[in-house]
């Protein structure tokens, strides 16, 4: 397999008094989608942000975009190039308007006016946002900033989304949205979601964050009935319930648990 994107190695992080990961191993290849699951509380989100420089490691080496990475000189290369979600929009969202937040991250990366609106405006597009593009950002429902958050992300064109519980707030209709652009994405991905749907619609595999370590999911099949074939997870901190079709016997499928 090629040289992983992002890489880390032996990673530790806590606050004093309070340890949150110890000995974190983990890769992230081009076209992946790793579902990355845990308890409340387990460090997910702490893990994203650890790959992006926003926290600094305690203990071990994070690699990304084929170096290693220590200064915030070298993390804002990798800002550029792995787009984070964050939980909250609130947190992601400050302009006064859709456009102008969306366009924000272009322009910091160099486009011009132009050139920034014009990417603006075909990621809302893509995401069914076009109408908002002069929506005042505050006055906005609690899904819809969650669909401009991600458009911010998305127009800065990057080759990894770490995305933390992307489908939060989202009523059925816009999930639905949601799921069909990123299955349609080229980018590999890492995200966080206590959504069952999302994840066995979207992974490719599984990881588990469990008393600070990291583990691979175990994949096994056994006999199941069903008209489906996608990865079914089965962890804490990930909603339990699940339907399947009994009409199409004998076949099995993939279960991963923690």
């Amino acid at each position: 397999m090629n040289e992983a994107l992002i890489r880390l190695q032996d990673i530790a992080f806590g606050y004093p008094g309070h340890p949150v990961l110890s000995g974190i191993d983990f890769h992230l290849h081009a076209g992946e989608r790793v579902a990355l699951l845990g308890g409340n509380g387990a460090g997910k989100t702490t893990l994203l942000q650890l790959m992006v420089g926003l926290h600094k490691p305690t203990q071990g080496t994070i690699h990304a975009f084929g170096r290693e990475r220590h200064s915030e000189a070298d993390f804002r290369e990798v800002r550029a190039r792995a787009g984070l979600l964050f939980q909250d929009a609130d947190d992601q969202l400050f302009c006064p308007t859709v456009l102008e937040d969306v366009v924000f991250g272009p322009r910091n990366l160099g486009k011009t006016g132009t050139e920034a609106e014009v990417i603006g405006r075909q990621v809302l597009d893509s995401l069914g946002l076009a109408h908002y593009a002069d929506r005042i950002t505050y006055k906005l429902s609690g899904g819809e900033k969650r669909m401009v958050a991600l458009a911010t992300v998305l127009a800065m064109q990057p080759q990894v989304l770490l995305m933390d519980e992307p489908t939060n707030g989202l009523d059925e209709k816009a999930e639905q949205r949601l799921l069909e652009h990123l299955e349609s994405l080229p980018q590999a991905m890492l995200f966080v979601s206590h959504d069952r749907r999302l994840v066995e619609r979207l992974a490719t595999r599984a990881v588990v964050i469990k008393d600070g370590t990291l583990s691979e999911g175990v994949i096994h099949s056994h006999p199941h009935v069903h008209t489906h074939s996608h990865l079914h997870i089965h962890a804490s901190g990930l909603d339990a319930g699940h339907e399947h079709d009994d009409t199409v016997p004998g076949h099995s499928h993939p279960h991963t648990n923690d």
